[in-house]
Order: structure tokens, then C-alpha cells, then sequence
């Protein structure tokens, strides 16, 4: 299917917000509501790297708009549009069709419009980008360096599950339908996100490398330091089953990557708002941590020793 097609049969029908003008120019028009500022991120999801050739290709759909949400989740902002970006290699045209149903999927489930982009076939390896927009009040947007000296650390929902979703999909565990879902439907806490800015959050970023690796980024850019006590990092009950018992198993839950979690930092007399957003918005939301002055990142395991880690999670390029 060439460009022409690709457009035509398969995206126009998506692109029905105004902003993309029917995907017949070259560049969408749109303006954030009066009061609020423009949101942007944008992130590549490659072939072999962050989804599986194997995989299911409306799946890899919603897991490129998906995780580029989960950056807006973090900033408290509500999506607007995406441009999605694809550099293919050699897909047939039932490829491409299940790719656009996932992306009309994501799209709807989490209230997104398609604004544009740009297709290209002949790669070596499919490279897959997506830029998502999104808008919050002024003023109000949060940052992963914000965290402040006698701060609570939290994280939404269970970690760990997409490592272990990861290792089945691999061939490498038996099979969870559950834990499979983790890994390829990641799910952006826009709903909470939306509200912490209003609950007295004082920073927040998302979970995509691993718990522990994120936590000590915060750290880092916010100049403070972190503690993470391993016994308090949340396990689903499916991963509980598979991990070993004690500080190993949850160490391997909280450097596994992949959760599309919700790390806020937030003064103590933010938790009862906190906990009252997190039930509205249906998520398990918990306390891990919490932050000091000074400088650096510690994990503290069973009997409340430090515990060493060799890796707190994905690192790009290592």
C-alpha cells in the first residue's frame, strides 16, 4: 500500500477533528483553550526494542500513543491531538490495517484526536514516532524537579507487572493474559495526573525505565534526595505469585521498566487529597518513599539496611 493509499483508506477516516484539516495539508492548525499552555513530548518506539516484531500490530498502536500520553499524565495536562510518524519496512496491507485500528482505538479510549504525520516504507527496522499536545492551565504544569526536602514519594497502580508481561511475550515465562496486557496496553494516568497540581503535588514524573532509575532521576534533577523502601513498592497479585519473596523480588519489580506509572512527590498534608483523587480516578496509590535534603538516591531493604543495587533499571544506549 503506498503513501497515498495508506492515507486515504486508512488515517483519513481517524482524522476527523478540525485541526487536521481531513489530512489534506501539510501541517495541522489548532489553538489551546483560553487559560492554559501547550503540553509537548514526543517519543520513538523501535522494533526490537521497545515492542516485539511478533507483536500484534494494533497493539503497537496503542502502546506509541499510549506512552507518549503517559508524559502528558505526568504534567498534569489534558491530550489534545497527536502526529504520528512511521518508518516502515516492508509491512503488508493487513499490517497496516490492524496498525490503524489500534491507533482509532487509543485514540477514542483516551478522548485524543489524530492532528497528522508522516509515512515512509524501506527501513531497515520500523522506527515509530509519535508527538502528543496537549494543554494545562497556566501555571499549574508539574516537573520531575519540584520534589522538595520532607516530601512523601508515591506511585500508582502495581509494579513490575510489564517486566514479567515482557518475559512471557519473550517466550520466557508461562503465560498471564494479565501481566501480557501490562506490558503491551500500557495505560496513562491521565485522569490523576490531571488532578495533582490541585492535591498539592509538588513534582511528578512517569515510570518508563523502572521504579528505582526514575526515582533517582527525580533526585537528581530536583537536587534532593530519595529513599525508596522496597517493602512498600505495590506488586499485582499475579506478580507477587511469580517473584521471589522479599527484597529480591520486589528489587526485580522496581527496576524492571515499562509501567507507565505515576511517581509524585508531595508534602504530608497532600495525602488525604491524594488518596481521595486516586479513588475517584480507580487507582491503588502508594506510599514508597520519601524525600530528604542533601543529595542522591538509597534503597532500603528488609530490617531497614541499604540495600546495593547493580541496576535500577533500562538505561538507552547502555
Amino acid at each position: 500500500m503506498r503513501e497515498g493509499e495508506i492515507i486515504e483508506r486508512l488515517l483519513r477516516p481517524i482524522a476527523t477533528h478540525p485541526a487536521a484539516r481531513g489530512l489534506a495539508d501539510d501541517a495541522a492548525v489548532w489553538s489551546p483553550p483560553m487559560g492554559r499552555e501547550l503540553v509537548l513530548t514526543h517519543d520513538v518506539i523501535v522494533e526490537g526494542v521497545h515492542y516485539l516484531g511478533t507483536d500484534d500490530p494494533s497493539d503497537i498502536a496503542w502502546k506509541l500513543v499510549a506512552v507518549n500520553l503517559s508524559d502528558l499524565a505526568a504534567k498534569g495536562a489534558e491530550p489534545a491531538g497527536v502526529l504520528i510518524g512511521l518508518g516502515l519496512a516492508r509491512p503488508d496491507d493487513a499490517w497496516l490495517e490492524r496498525f490503524a485500528s489500534g491507533l482509532a482505538r487509543v485514540l477514542v479510549e483516551h478522548g485524543t484526536a489524530l492532528f497528522g504525520g508522516d509515512t515512509t516504507t524501506g527501513a531497515a527496522s520500523a522506527v515509530l514516532g509519535c508527538t502528543a499536545i496537549g494543554h494545562v492551565p497556566r501555571g499549574q504544569s508539574l516537573s520531575r524537579t519540584g520534589a522538595r526536602a520532607g516530601d512523601d514519594l508515591y506511585v500508582t497502580g502495581t509494579i513490575g507487572d510489564a517486566g514479567l508481561g515482557l518475559a512471557i511475550a519473550l517466550g520466557e515465562a508461562p503465560h498471564d493474559a494479565a501481566l501480557l496486557r501490562r506490558y503491551r496496553l500500557p495505560v496513562p494516568r491521565l485522569a490523576m495526573g490531571q488532578g495533582l497540581a490541585g492535591a498539592g503535588a509538588h513534582a511528578a514524573m512517569d515510570v518508563s525505565d523502572g521504579l528505582l532509575i526514575d526515582a533517582a532521576r527525580m533526585a537528581k534533577v530536583s537536587g534532593v534526595r530519595i529513599e525508596i523502601t522496597l517493602a512498600d513498592v505495590p506488586l499485582s497479585e499475579a506478580a507477587a505469585a511469580r517473584l521471589a519473596s522479599g527484597d529480591a523480588g520486589r528489587l526485580a519489580a522496581a527496576s524492571a521498566g515499562d509501567d507507565y506509572e505515576l511517581l509524585i512527590a508531595a508534602p504530608p498534608e497532600s495525602r488525604a487529597a491524594l488518596l481521595t483523587l486516586s479513588e475517584a480516578a480507580r487507582l491503588r496509590l502508594t506510599r514508597v518513599g520519601h524525600v530528604e535534603a542533601g543529595e542522591g538516591f538509597s534503597v532500603i531493604g528488609e530490617g531497614g539496611a541499604p540495600v546495593p543495587v547493580s541496576r535500577l533499571g533500562y538505561e538507552h544506549g547502555a
